[in-house]
């Protein structure tokens, strides 16, 4: 069957810098060097380094494209880049705080110039609500720019940061699959992905996407959330959501992100094994699998 990876992050060289300004015990040359040996990582090198890796990674697992998401302010350059070096298998997101005074010419340049498919919201990481000027804004210009917007809800937790000793301030409050149904319905012509079945807030990002037609739910990660549903499993998870959802609104992801622990196949095979598990016939796997994607990344 054909795959289609819509969640990896691109954790690029310029990301570890970014992430760890703060830490002035790392010596500022060859930062992200020092921080892959931290995390016991292989150093991401260029971007253009980097994307061949991942594609020669998705060469090795069969996969067809992935999404490739800059995954902090201000990295967009470098899956820019990767993007540019291989345009068929790579589709560009980028992570962007709406409340950030540069963030007019962010989204500008960022789907225009550098043609990326989507826009990664994260309120509970980033301190602001889902009704606040700046989210429109990042909505309309997705409209505009026929693009994505992807919206973090539920529990968030980045590993990176825990390995690293960084702070984790998140304010889960905000990440409220309603609330992005209340945006999401003033701009139906943007398709909205609600990742990792919500994260948690699986009942609300059904109820989301059962009044939207417009929101997505991705089925990426290892969904450990389900633990705080009692007797909840990720077979009951893809049965209800096709369910309600329904096939053509479900993004296959695996939530991807470094090396050498490259693409998470065994991901792909549990949802398999779910979605054989719901009575998922081969034409809507193929869709949650693919086609979705292929249409949405068009």
């Amino acid at each position: 069957m054909r795959i289609c990876d819509a969640h990896c992050h691109f954790f690029s060289s310029r990301f570890l810098e970014i992430l760890t300004k703060d830490r002035h015990d790392l010596a500022a040359d060859d930062r992200a060097r020092a921080v892959a040996g931290l995390l016991g990582w292989d150093p991401p090198g260029t971007p253009e380094d980097l994307a061949d890796r991942w594609v020669a990674e998705l060469d090795l697992h069969g996969v067809a494209r992935a999404v490739a998401i800059a995954s902090v302010p201000g990295d967009e350059e470098s899956v820019a880049r990767a993007t540019a070096r291989h345009p068929s298998r790579l589709a560009g997101f980028f992570m962007c705080n709406p409340s950030a005074p540069d963030i007019a010419d962010r989204l500008a340049r960022a789907l225009g110039e550098w043609r990326f498919r989507g826009v990664c919201l994260f309120p509970a990481m980033h301190h602001y609500r889902l009704d606040e000027k700046g989210v429109a804004a990042v909505f309309e210009a997705a409209d505009a720019r026929q693009a994505i917007v992807f919206v973090h809800c539920g529990v968030l937790s980045v590993g990176v940061r825990k390995k690293l000793g960084l702070p984790s301030p998140f304010d889960l409050r905000l990440g409220d699959p309603l609330a992005v149904a209340a945006i999401a319905a003033r701009f139906p012509r943007v398709p909205v992905v609600i990742p990792h079945f919500g994260a948690g807030l699986f009942r609300e990002a059904l109820m989301a996407a059962d009044q939207c037609p417009n929101i997505h739910l991705d089925t990426s990660s290892s969904n450990a959330w389900v633990k705080y549903h009692r007797d909840l499993t990720l077979d009951d998870v893809f049965h209800q959501a096709l369910a309600v959802v329904g096939p053509d609104r479900l993004l296959f992801g695996t939530d991807s992100s470094f090396f050498p622990r490259g693409w998470q196949h065994q991901i792909a095979d549990a949802q398999r094994r779910s979605l054989d598990s719901a009575g998922a016939a081969a034409d809507v796997q193929e869709k949650i699998f693919a086609g979705n994607f292929d249409r949405l990344m068009a």
